[in-house]
């Protein structure tokens, strides 16, 4: 077997074409839109390059065809900001052999070395950890927009090259129609009797507005935890406009207090259902109309919870459950909204909290994902990601 970095055009095509025929026969597979995938590593499209380093490689088999590929990267942040400095490796695709899986793994373990890195985290993404984080575990359904979809073999793959689970990153699920428990209820009135909380979403005339109540909430209530990086107003209007073709103004949900936003509650229409899955990876003109005439047909069923957040400051208020209450007078309308079930993403279970309010809101879960932590000096003692 040879490996080979990434470079050149013709490598990069190859990069996303040779995912598909490793899920041949499986009906639940969708294949991403490449340029989704391309982005990642262009500098152009993704910020994160300008504080951090990536690079990818493919796996050659002795004929010439390509039988797995993988990125590794990191983020310069990571040598100030962690005990150890820890990169990632993620866009891992790989045949059923453990020594190909190997050699993948020791590849982007040596270039990680060799910058300083002391740990591997994997697969994630070179970005945001709302897209592309996490080997599927358990719930084999069909994957919501710009999430990994594996083989199952692939746990074994990590596990075997000595890869720990570091977290479980939860999908939970539930009916639009299904009643709200009288729990949910009881906890709003606290935050409902306050005058000075208002709920509303958002307006798609003031998207500027939109991604500067977003960066607030999220460097308040996310850029805490550990590996996730306090947002800039320039990237949140970035991340903003990325969405806006996509975007359902009811069912992204901010909560204010006297005007300021203290929450949020973000879920775009699964894009996946409306246009990804037809396009065989390529977005087409006919795709776009096809895109246009879905969302006006209003045949997109699944809502996609992509982030869920209170400041520390109000929490335990009954914020939480006031905002879902709101939102859900909206989301539950058949007269003006047809979705029949929501998919909350990305609820760790490093955080009780979240978990707990995806459950009290009816919430099971549908799918489960970990994320693997791979120590360079294996005498050290491994931690999972602590509890908040």
């Amino acid at each position: 077997m040879k490996i080979l970095p990434v470079a050149g055009a013709e490598l990069d095509r190859l990069f996303v074409t040779m995912a598909p025929p490793l899920y041949e026969g499986d009906p639940n597979y969708i294949r991403p839109l490449d340029q989704d995938v391309l982005d990642v590593f262009n500098p152009m499209t993704n910020s994160y390059h300008d504080r951090g380093r990536c690079t990818r490689w493919l796996l050659h088999d002795d004929s010439g065809r390509v039988i797995g590929r993988i990125a590794a990267f990191y983020n310069l942040d990571t040598f100030e900001r962690d005990e150890f400095p820890t990169g990632g490796c993620g866009f891992f695709e790989c045949i059923d052999s453990q020594e190909a899986a190997n050699i993948l793994f020791d590849t982007a373990k040596a270039w990680l070395q060799e910058n300083g890195i002391q740990a591997m985290d994997g697969p994630i993404n070179f970005g945001n950890r709302e897209r592309w984080w996490g080997l599927l575990v358990d719930g084999f359904h069909p994957p919501c927009y710009c999430c990994n979809y594996n083989p199952p073999y692939y746990q074994r793959l990590f596990e075997q090259y000595g890869f720990q689970l570091y977290f479980k990153q939860f999908t939970y699920r539930r009916e639009l129609a299904a009643h709200i428990s009288s729990r949910v209820g009881e906890k709003a009135t606290y935050a409902l009797r306050d005058a000075g909380y208002t709920f509303r979403h958002i307006d798609p005339g003031q998207l500027d507005k939109a991604a500067e109540d977003f960066r607030t909430v999220y460097n308040e209530a996310w850029a805490r935890h550990e590996g996730v990086s306090p947002m800039s107003s320039d990237n949140a209007r970035k991340l903003m406009q990325t969405m806006k073709p996509i975007i359902d103004p009811k069912i992204i949900w901010f909560a204010y207090y006297h005007g300021r936003p203290v929450g949020f509650w973000v879920n775009i229409p699964d894009v996946n259902q409306l246009i990804v899955k037809y396009m065989n990876g390529r977005l087409a003109l006919w795709g776009k109309v096809l895109f246009l005439w879905n969302r006006w047909r209003k045949r997109c069923k699944t809502m996609f919870g992509i982030v869920f957040g209170v400041v520390p400051k109000h929490q335990r208020k009954g914020v939480e459950a006031a905002l879902v209450m709101a939102a859900a007078k909206v989301m539950r309308d058949r007269t003006q909204l047809r979705y029949e079930d929501l998919q909350m993403n990305w609820i760790g279970d490093f955080n009780p909290k979240m978990m707990n309010v995806a459950r009290y809101v009816g919430g099971t879960i549908f799918k489960t994902h970990h994320t693997y932590r791979y120590l360079f000096d294996r005498s050290k003692p491994f931690e999972r990601h602590p509890i908040l």
